[in-house]
């Protein structure tokens, strides 16, 4: 099965968008490949602090404004996890199953969860029902370190710069390729689709 890899952080709203939008386009192709294989970025252990929720929060407002407003109806600020290995711990464990098909549906459940259903991903009584839908048992603390680090040191030898970095069979290599990210005068966020966009688009289905 075709895959496209890409590393990303659980709790990054520019990826729940670029996931979502290349799986539209190719819903939209009537194509059930190439299939997402999501590794591990963790900008909580990058950046040395877990993610704050109303910074993502700025960020929603400014995707939802421009982009995809049909997204991030359910996100709550005062869900937000207070970390991301929680929710990591099931991500591993997909991927340690090997099966693409997998391994995007729990990534896409992870992300829905957090940004469409306001639902706090950093609990573990959240991940379990998650993990009982996909017959997964998370990993325990030792283990979700191990693996998010194995993607995190594969990530930097293979160039990541940051969340989404996408990687296609035919050496394609596209750090957020579908949005332009800016700040106004006043520090506002400002999004938009990013010029090329189209061309990653084709690459990938082409």
């Amino acid at each position: 099965m075709r895959t496209v890899e890409v590393f990303a952080d659980i709790l990054c709203p520019f990826t729940h968008v670029g996931l979502r939008t290349l799986i539209d386009r190719r819903s939209e192709r009537g194509l059930t490949e190439p299939r997402l294989r999501i590794r591990a970025w963790p900008l909580e252990l990058i950046n040395g602090n877990p993610l704050e929720g109303h910074h993502v929060g700025a960020e929603i407002s400014a995707l939802r404004a421009s982009v995809r407003p049909d997204l991030f109806g359910g996100f709550s600020v005062d869900a937000f996890p207070k970390t991301s290995m929680t929710a990591y711990a099931l991500a591993a464990a997909a991927d340690r199953v090997g099966d693409p098909v997998l391994v995007e549906a729990v990534g896409l459940a992870l992300r829905n969860a957090l940004f469409e259903e306001g639902l706090d991903i950093g609990r573990l009584d959240v991940i379990e029902p998650i993990a009982g839908r996909f017959g997964l048992e998370p990993f325990d603390v030792e283990t979700t370190s191990a693996a998010v680090q194995a993607d995190w040191d594969e990530g930097r030898a293979r160039g990541v710069v940051g969340s989404p970095h996408f990687f296609t069979e035919d050496g394609g290599d596209w750090f957020c390729p579908g949005l332009a990210i800016s700040r106004d005068d006043v520090g506002n966020f400002v999004v938009a689709w990013k010029q090329g966009a189209d061309t990653f688009v084709e690459r990938v289905f082409g």
